[in-house]
């Protein structure tokens, strides 16, 4: 079983490395993000509120993801191990899934923080071509992210469950990095 949440700033490789991993552990890969924009796109009730928020480069507010992770991590596939990325991104979030896990039983393993500096980040950010990266926009979620984000680092920290990873090396070195930390 494997129960990893990864953190890291927009850009930082973890959607990508989950995804990889996730095939590796035969898990599923929950993204908020994707969750998010396939609502956005079908322009469902959850959807439209989020879009008024992402356009922006805000955070999309508590209230709206937390009732959607509780039902994913319901979810059969689920029970056996899973993948979190972007989610929690704030401490109000890292407490609610704190609590979740412990009644539903389903402890975190790791919590993987991938660093990238910041000039890395925009250029990979920038060259994704998604319409929501615009430099204004990337900058804007760069500093959304210290601000809010950055705290779950001590959090996870002060409870023994933080491993960092270089996430700004190739992409098979952070994916082997990744797996020896799955199989330690």
């Amino acid at each position: 079983m494997t129960r990893l949440i990864f953190l890291g700033p927009p850009g930082a490789g973890k959607g990508t490395q989950a995804q990889l991993l996730s095939k590796t552990c035969q898990v599923p890969h929950i993204s908020t993000g994707d969750i998010l924009r396939g609502a956005v796109a079908v322009q469902s009730e959850l959807g439209k509120k989020a879009e008024f928020y992402m356009s922006a480069g805000e955070l999309v507010p508590d209230d709206l993801i937390l009732d959607l992770i509780r039902e994913r991590l319901a979810e059969s596939d689920a029970a056996d191990g899973w993948l979190l990325d972007g989610f929690p991104r704030t401490i109000p979030q890292a407490n609610f899934l704190e609590t979740l896990l412990e009644e539903i039983k389903q402890p975190c393993d790791f919590v993987v923080n991938l660093e990238v500096p910041d000039e890395v980040l925009v250029a990979r950010l920038l060259s994704r071509g998604r319409e929501d990266d615009q430099e204004e926009v990337v900058k804007n979620r760069l500093v959304v992210y210290r601000d809010r984000t950055q705290p779950l680092i001590d959090f996870y920290r002060n409870r023994q469950k933080l491993v960092s990873v270089d996430g700004n090396q190739p992409m098979e070195s952070v994916t082997n990095d990744l797996k020896a930390l799955v199989q330690a």
